[in-house]
C-alpha cells in the first residue's frame, strides 16, 4: 500500500492560497504588483515623513499603554505614594496616577518620556516637511490637497501637544491652564461663554475631564484621517523630483516602492524610533514630582510652553501693557484681541499659499519638478520672511530667560524683539530675494563659461587667463533653471471694464517676476562652451589657440 509522504502545506500557506483567490486578495496582488514597478526619486528632504510617521506610531503604543493607569480626574485625594516629599500633600487623581506611572509601574516613567519625546518631534517633524515642501514648490498642481493635509496634521498636532500638556496637572501644566483662561475670558462677548464651555465652570472646573477625550479620541482620529488622505493623494499623484538626466515632467528617475523604498524607509523608521525611546530611558522630561500638585491660587513664575506652542505665548508677550479701548459699553483687550488676529492670519496665509501664488502667477499647469529655491526668489523671500516671523515670536516666549541669563532688562528685550517682528521680515525679504538672485547670476554664468579650475596660464603676449572647464550635462540640467515665464497681464471682463482684482493680480504679478533672469537656452549653452571651454579639448589646446590669436 502505498504512502503519500509529500508534507501537507502549512496553515499560512493554506490561508494565503486562500485569501488570494478573494476580491481583497486579488486587489492586493494587483497593487502590490503595481508598487514594484513604480518608482520613486531618492532625496533628503523625503527622510521627514518617515520620521513624522515613526513619532506617531510611538505616540499611539505608549499612549494605548498610558490609558491603563492613568486617571483623567480632578478630584482631589491625598498623596501616600513612594516619593516621600510629597507625602500627605493634596492633588488630583490625574497627578496621582502620573505620579504612580513614574514611579511605581515598571517601565512607566520609560512609558511617559517615550511619549513626551515623541510629542516634541512629531511638530519639528511637520514643521521641516511644510518647510521643504514650500521651498521647492512641491504645493503646486496637482498636489495643492497635499499641502493642506500636511497643515492640518501640523495644527492637529499642536492640540494633541497642548491637550496632552495639561493632563498631569501638575503646577507647570495648571499654570498654562490660567493662562489659556484668561486669553478665552479676554476675547469680546463670548469670552465668559467660552471659558465656562471650556473649564466645565470656574477655573479649574472639569479641564482634565474635558481635554481627556481630546487627547485620546479626536487628536488620533484626526491623525490617522488625515495620514490615510495624504497617502491616498501620494498614491494618485505621482512624486516630485528635482531636474536631472532623464527626468521629465513625465519620466521618473528612481526606486521601486517594493522593496527598495521599503526597505529605506523601515530602516530609518527603525532607527527614529529606538532614538526616541533611547532618549526616553535616559533624558529627563517632565518631571512632575518637581513642580508639585497644580494650585488654582498659584503660579510657577517659571512656566514655559513647549517648544511648539511658543510662537503663541511669545505673540502674547510683544503687545506692549495697557493696549485696552472702550467701545459699544464692553472693554476690548487689544493685548489679547491683535495677538490672536496676527496669528490667525498668519496660520491662514501659510495655509492658502498655494492658491495665491497660483492666482498671481497665473500658472494653472500640473508640476512635477521640483524648484531650486534660488530659481524663485520670490517665493523663496517669503518663505524665510515668515520663518523669520515665526522665529521671532518663538523666541519672545523666553523673554524672561533671555534677561536672566544675560543680565540685561526684560523690557529692553522684549523691545527688541518687538523691532525685529516688525522690521526684520520685510528686511529678510529684501536680502533673501537679492542672495537668490546673486547665486542664480553665478549658476547662469558657470553655463556660459564654465567652472573655474585655478588654473592660470601665460599667454605670449603677457596676459595670464585662468582656463575654464565645461559643465558636465548632470550640472547642466541643475544650473539651468525652470522655464521662461513672465508676468501675468491684466485682462478685461466680458463687458470690457479691467476689474480692481485683475489690476491688483497684474501689479503682484509684476513684482513677483521683477528682476527674474532668463534661463539659458541649451544651444547657447553649447556654443559658449565650443567657443571658450573647447567642447572637450584639453586646457593646453585652449592656451595654444588664445596664444595664436592673440
Amino acid at each position: 500500500m502505498s504512502v503519500d509522504r509529500r508534507p501537507r502545506p502549512s496553515f499560512t500557506a493554506r490561508a494565503s492560497r486562500l485569501l488570494a483567490n478573494t476580491a481583497a486578495g486579488r486587489r492586493a496582488a494587483a497593487l502590490t504588483a503595481e508598487l514594484r514597478t513604480r518608482r520613486v526619486p531618492l532625496h533628503w528632504t523625503n527622510l521627514f515623513g518617515v520620521v513624522a510617521l515613526a513619532s506617531v506610531v510611538v505616540l499611539f503604543a505608549t499612549g494605548f499603554l498610558l490609558m491603563f493607569w492613568y486617571t483623567p480626574s480632578g478630584t482631589r485625594v491625598v498623596y501616600d505614594g513612594p516619593y516621600l516629599p510629597l507625602a500627605g500633600a493634596e492633588m488630583s487623581k490625574a497627578l496621582r496616577s502620573t505620579l504612580a506611572i513614574s514611579f511605581e509601574v515598571p517601565g512607566g516613567l520609560l512609558l511617559r518620556q517615550a511619549h513626551h519625546w515623541a510629542g516634541l518631534l512629531l511638530p519639528a517633524a511637520l514643521l521641516l516637511q511644510l518647510a521643504v515642501t514650500f521651498f521647492t514648490g512641491a504645493f503646486r498642481r496637482p498636489r495643492r490637497l497635499s499641502w493642506l493635509l500636511l497643515f492640518g496634521l501640523g495644527l492637529t498636532a499642536l492640540l494633541g501637544g497642548w491637550s496632552g500638556y495639561a493632563l498631569p496637572d501638575d503646577m507647570l501644566s495648571g499654570t498654562g491652564l490660567r493662562i489659556v483662561e484668561g486669553i478665552v475670558l479676554g476675547i469680546p462677548v463670548v469670552g465668559t461663554w467660552l471659558s465656562a464651555l471650556l473649564f466645565g465652570g470656574e477655573f479649574p472646573g472639569r479641564i482634565i475631564e474635558n481635554l481627556y477625550p481630546i487627547h485620546v479620541a479626536v487628536v488620533p482620529v484626526l491623525l490617522v484621517l488625515l495620514l490615510a488622505a495624504r497617502w491616498r493623494s501620494a498614491y494618485v499623484n505621482r512624486p516630485a523630483q528635482f531636474a536631472g538626466p532623464g527626468r521629465t515632467e513625465e519620466r521618473i528617475v528612481g526606486v521601486p516602492v517594493l522593496p527598495n523604498l521599503a526597505a529605506r524607509a523601515g530602516g530609518l523608521f527603525a532607527i527614529v524610533t529606538a532614538a526616541i525611546l533611547l532618549v526616553g530611558a535616559t533624558v529627563t522630561i517632565s518631571p512632575v514630582w518637581l513642580y508639585g500638585p497644580s494650585s488654582p491660587g498659584d503660579a510657577s513664575a517659571g512656566s514655559q510652553p513647549d517648544w511648539y506652542t511658543g510662537f503663541l505665548d511669545g505673540a502674547l508677550r510683544l503687545i506692549p501693557p495697557g493696549w485696552e479701548v472702550e467701545w459699544l459699553g464692553r472693554t476690548w483687550t487689544l493685548a489679547v484681541l491683535v495677538p490672536l488676529a496676527v496669528v490667525g492670519l498668519f496660520l491662514l496665509a501659510v495655509a492658502v499659499y498655494p492658491f495665491v501664488e497660483e492666482w498671481i502667477t497665473g500658472d494653472h499647469r500640473d508640476h512635477h519638478l521640483l524648484d531650486r529655491p534660488r530659481n524663485e526668489p520670490t517665493r523663496t523671500g517669503i518663505g524665510v520672511a515668515g520663518l523669520l516671523f515665526y522665529g521671532v515670536l518663538w523666541g519672545a516666549a523666553s523673554a524672561d530667560l533671555v534677561a536672566t541669563h544675560f543680565h540685561v532688562a526684560v523690557e529692553s528685550v522684549v523691545a527688541a524683539y518687538q523691532v525685529l517682528a516688525v522690521a526684520g521680515p520685510p528686511l529678510a525679504f529684501w536680502v533673501t530675494r537679492r542672495v537668490c538672485l546673486a547665486l542664480r547670476k553665478r549658476d547662469r554664468d558657470i553655463l556660459l563659461h564654465g567652472y573655474e579650475t585655478g588654473r592660470i596660464v601665460r599667454l605670449p603676449g603677457g596676459e595670464y587667463v585662468e582656463l575654464h572647464a565645461r559643465v558636465d550635462t548632470d550640472e547642466q540640467v541643475r544650473l539651468a533653471g525652470p522655464a521662461a515665464a513672465h508676468p501675468a497681464d491684466a485682462r478685461p471682463d466680458q463687458d470690457g471694464r479691467l476689474r480692481l482684482s485683475e489690476r491688483l493680480r497684474a501689479a503682484l504679478s509684476r513684482v513677483y517676476f521683477e528682476d527674474r533672469l532668463e534661463p539659458v537656452p541649451p544651444g547657447e549653452q553649447r556654443e559658449e562652451h565650443d567657443g571658450q571651454v573647447g567642447g572637450g579639448r584639453t586646457d593646453e589646446a585652449i592656451a595654444q589657440e588664445r596664444a595664436g590669436a592673440a
